[in-house]
């Protein structure tokens, strides 16, 4: 069963629209530190200004091929937000000083950004994943947010599209009047889409990777307390064994080695500050 984060709730986040948003690294990349409904209301007050901003929900995965590929990094580097998905970020960021941080995991993001965007009369345009699925989303979306206004709803090829398609695209989405879209394209896809299009799209970009099939209910989520405990990766994993089984292989054990490694390296250097 679905639900609504109960943080999800419209706040005064004035002070930090002018200003970059405060982030903590995490084995070399740039990860957003500000409670989950901080960031959610920083995004919907973008959205209202039509800006273009591009939105990464990083995970341990997400940051380890951030470590290994200079190109993709610099698309986390240059994005607006980049929110802990994952709960090995959210201690990372505890251990690092961020104390109160909690959790901006994707389905909660698309959740809360449904909810609040009727009360700003912001339209919602999705953009990835199969015709089937973006159906079964359109149907549930209107049963829980029935004052939604959904600007449009389109697939894409698992190939490039052509400048032609691409130029179409921004168009249609120029047009729908969206003030946030939302992709799911897979990682690293989706991210160095959002960065392609970067003031291209008028728009709040943000990449939630599987929160589309699960929104619509092709997959189920993990149980809170798995969740709570970081191990929504194998509940995940028993789903989709021969997709994911190489991915956590060989991502999981080098995220623990550099993190690892980071506190290690943070910890000397402060006792020798002593």
């Amino acid at each position: 069963m679905l639900t609504v984060n109960k943080q999800s709730q419209i706040q005064d986040v004035s002070p930090y629209l002018n200003l970059e948003t405060p982030t903590i690294d995490i084995i070399g990349s740039p990860v957003t530190a500000l409670p989950f409904e901080v960031q959610i209301n920083i995004i919907l007050e973008w959205a209202m200004s039509k800006v273009s901003k591009v939105i990464c929900v990083a995970n341990t995965h997400m940051l380890v091929e951030s470590y290994w590929h200079s190109e993709f990094s610099s698309v986390l580097k240059n994005a607006d937000i980049v929110t802990p998905d994952g709960m090995p970020l959210v201690w990372m960021l505890k251990l690092m000083g961020a104390g109160t941080q909690n959790r901006v995991a994707g389905l909660d993001i698309l959740l809360s950004i449904c909810k609040l965007a009727p009360l700003r009369d912001i339209p919602l345009f999705f953009l990835g994943a199969d015709t089937v699925t973006l159906e079964k989303m359109r149907k549930n979306l209107m049963d829980l947010f029935p004052n939604l206004k959904i600007a449009g709803m389109e697939p894409l090829p698992f190939r490039p599209l052509t400048s032609t398609e691409d130029e179409a695209m921004i168009k249609t989405i120029h047009d729908s009047g969206a003030g946030i879209v939302l992709l799911a394209l897979g990682c690293p896809k989706q991210e160095l889409w959002m960065n392609q299009h970067k003031d291209k799209i008028q728009a709040v970009m943000i990449g939630l990777g599987g929160a589309f099939p699960v929104f619509a209910q092709s997959q189920k989520r993990a149980p809170y307390w798995v969740r709570h405990l970081g191990g929504e990766w194998l509940y995940r994993l028993t789903q989709e064994p021969s997709r994911l089984f190489k991915r956590y292989m060989t991502t999981i054990p080098a995220f623990i080695w550099l993190a690892c490694k980071q506190i290690l390296n943070l910890t000397l250097l402060q006792y020798l500050r002593l």
